[in-house]
């Protein structure tokens, strides 16, 4: 499963950062969000036991969702995260070094990026994708002026302070997708409560694209 594969089956262009998720609790919540149309999921390595939620989530739903690891910030990292059978690695910064990593190891790669020179550094260390973070801070129009210089394959995503209220105003400003943290789980949130949130996101992202 490869995020090619999501978008072009139409998926909706959306990771769930789940920050915090414990393995008790993990596959209650990916169900949830695949249940509600989520297929990308992310668990960020600073979470409770990252490696056993991802492996666990992996093994459920890996056939269907791509399962993986955010704040991956170290080679280390991104070798445990493959070898738990994650699919995609997310980062919050730009090591050309991690990144070339992932790449090797046939990974699906969004790393963080906020400056155009960031965003080369890792599209020259292997990335085809890239993510805007903290992207509220910067806004749409940050994304479109980013964008006109780029590759034009390379796709942006926007992650920090995104949500269902404006999915339609990063896709418009020329993002390829979002990841949503807090807007669709915080830690203790139960999965009814993260489905209702994800079935909202869904429907803002399918009204956004008309």
């Amino acid at each position: 499963m490869i995020l090619d594969d999501l978008l072009a089956d139409g998926a909706p262009p959306i990771a769930a950062i789940l920050r915090g998720v414990k393995p008790e609790e993990a596959l209650d919540i990916a169900a949830a969000l695949v249940e509600a149309g989520i297929r990308v999921i992310e668990v960020p390595f600073n979470s409770p036991e990252p490696l056993v939620s991802i492996a666990a989530m992996q093994n459920a739903f890996g056939d269907r969702a791509l399962i993986g690891g955010g704040t991956v910030l170290t080679i280390q990292a991104v070798e445990a995260l493959a070898g738990a059978g994650g699919r995609i690695m997310v980062t919050p910064n730009t090591v050309p070094d991690v990144i070339a990593r992932g790449a090797e190891l046939g990974l699906d790669l969004l790393p963080g990026f906020m400056t155009p020179s960031e965003a080369f550094r890792a599209v020259e260390a292997g990335a085809r994708r890239v993510k805007l973070f903290p992207a509220a801070q910067l806004g749409p129009a940050y994304v479109k002026a980013v964008k006109d210089v780029l590759p034009k394959h390379v796709g942006v995503w926007a992650v920090g302070g995104t949500g269902a209220d404006t999915i339609g105003d990063w896709l418009a400003g020329g993002c390829e997708g979002i990841g949503v943290g807090g807007a669709l789980y915080r830690p203790g949130d139960d999965a009814l409560t993260v489905r209702e949130r994800a079935v909202d996101l869904v429907t803002a992202w399918q009204r956004a694209k008309g």
